[in-house]
């Protein structure tokens, strides 16, 4: 939100970067740092944990560090509209993963495995999400 205000695309690719390296290697994911060890122990968020693989949640972040970097090429080309409609569409599926403890990449994931595509290997867990 603040590269929008601020009209910083910059931190648009920095947001894309950190999110592809943790898809990738969720060990070295600054966003699950920053909650585990900064927003968690503040009491900022309260988790509501649910039994669940982390693939899913693996490809929501890959989803949201996608947007970003499309939105990033966007914004280089000289499109703004299109580069930030993608930032806000991130924001609102992180939103609703926060608020309304709904990940709609999750959501996404489950349902390509069960239409069968291959990659998408895993089921949900009985009881878990989805």
């Amino acid at each position: 939100m603040i590269a929008f205000i601020a009209n910083l695309w910059p931190l648009v690719a920095a947001a894309a970067l950190i999110g592809v390296l943790g898809a990738l290697q969720p060990a070295i994911s600054l966003w699950r740092a920053l909650y585990r060890y900064v927003l968690k122990p503040a009491g900022i968020v309260k988790p509501n944990v649910i039994a669940d693989h982390p693939e899913p949640h693996r490809f929501a972040q890959g989803v949201g560090a996608v947007l970003d970097v499309i939105a990033t090429v966007l914004l280089l080309f000289g499109l703004p509209v299109a580069g930030w409609a993608l930032v806000w569409i991130h924001i609102a599926l992180a939103a609703l993963n926060l608020f309304a403890d709904f990940c709609v990449g999750c959501f996404t994931y489950y349902q390509l495995n069960r239409l069968g595509i291959p990659g998408f290997s895993q089921s949900p867990i009985e009881g878990g999400t989805t």
